[in-house]
């Protein structure tokens, strides 16, 4: 199967996506974020530096829930267009659990 190439807006949703990941992350290590997540070191490294702009549903539901981001704060910040003024802060989405 062919991939098709990544439009502009798609590398950026994920560069965005790997913005609000390392904020939200904060101090904590990559290494443990990843083991709770059950992702490994290096998927969440790719996602956190953009290298991976579309990540499986279940791979970010999964870092989000380790890192307390609800999945319409991840949609919110990661859908908004460039030209937005303030972004969402991943401490605003601080204490909000993912829910099922």
């Amino acid at each position: 199967m062919v991939r098709l190439p990544l439009t502009p807006a798609e590398v950026a949703r994920g560069q965005r996506l790997g913005s609000l990941l390392r904020r939200a992350r904060g101090e904590r290590s990559m290494l443990e974020i990843a083991l709770d997540a059950r992702v490994s070191p290096e998927t969440l490294r790719k996602i956190e530096s953009g290298r991976v702009a579309t990540p499986a549903f279940p791979t970010i539901a999964a870092i989000a829930d380790v890192l307390g981001l609800s999945l319409d704060a991840v949609w919110a910040e990661i859908s908004r267009s460039d030209g937005d003024v303030g972004a969402a802060n991943a401490d605003h989405y601080a204490g909000e659990r993912l829910t099922a």
